[in-house]
């Protein structure tokens, strides 16, 4: 796997993370609960389009700071 290939799906576990906290605090103050199936979709969803544009991103934005950036 290329590094590049390994962090975005670092990112997309990191962005199913930050999913999973959000929703847990929703229920916290008094949100209904939709059950496990639909939250893990969501949660599957969230890190495939995280995973996918991180992808990309990087592969954009990587060079330009590779550009301007002696110390990279």
């Amino acid at each position: 796997m290329t590094p590049r290939g390994h962090s975005a799906l670092l990112w997309g576990a990191i962005g199913t993370l930050v999913f999973l906290v959000l929703h847990g605090a929703y229920l916290l103050v008094g949100g209904a609960f939709l059950g496990v199936g639909p939250i893990a979709g969501v949660a599957v969803l969230v890190f495939g389009m995280t995973s996918v544009t991180s992808y990309y991103a990087e592969r954009r934005f990587g060079l330009f700071i590779l550009r301007f950036n002696d110390n990279y």
